[in-house]
């Protein structure tokens, strides 16, 4: 399945559009004057409430996806097992969250299963069709159920977010990025926080 045109032409176009920075040091786009992407309540997998809050203190990197997607979501989810290997002890400051835009389908038990396979540590969040709306406009990701020969596909936005320990984001990693320019961007975030 070739990888959809319009959510990426649109995510690019919407990154530009808002006036975020892209001509700084980093590979990623800089989103530190961004105003959107501060709040994200939904459940875990066991159904227990999440939200960006209880994160404090680290950085999350978030991706929006479904377990169905044939190439995007999984090279997504092992881009950033690499990045929090090559992050060495840093690593560890970093929080993987995966939520998925297709609640009908992805299941905790499924999820569960899906995010555990790239690294135990990840965290898979869902809920009803509205609140995976509200938590998709909150980040400006937009999807789309698109029918197939049996059964649907979902269209939707690939943007990895990197949110920083204050809950602000940080920057935004399109979904070919490099890994390596990924540990770089985010290892001069944590350096920066640091000094």
């Amino acid at each position: 399945m070739r990888l959809p045109l319009l959510p990426i032409l649109a995510s690019t176009l919407l990154l530009a559009a808002c006036g975020v920075r892209n001509d700084g040091p980093f590979h990623g786009v800089d989103l530190s004057d961004a105003s959107y992407g501060r709040s994200l309540e939904l459940d875990d997998t066991e159904g227990r409430a999440r939200s960006l809050a209880e994160f404090g203190g680290r950085y999350v990197l978030i991706s929006f996806g479904y377990t169905h997607c044939p190439e995007v979501c999984p090279l997504s989810l092992l881009k950033a097992a690499q990045v929090r290997r090559a992050l060495g002890a840093d690593g560890e400051r970093l929080q993987v969250l995966f939520v998925t835009v297709d609640p009908e389908r992805d299941t905790g038990a499924i999820l569960e299963d899906y995010v555990g396979a790239f690294d135990p540590d990840f965290i898979a969040l869902r809920g009803d069709e509205a609140a995976t709306r509200r938590a998709a406009r909150s980040f400006r990701v937009t999807y789309r159920k698109v029918p197939t020969e049996n059964s649907y596909a979902m269209d939707h936005t690939m943007v990895n977010y990197l949110v920083g320990p204050d809950g602000r984001l940080r920057l935004a990693f399109q979904y070919d990025q490099a890994p390596g320019d990924m540990v770089a961007d985010i290892r001069l975030v944590m350096q920066r926080d640091a000094g």
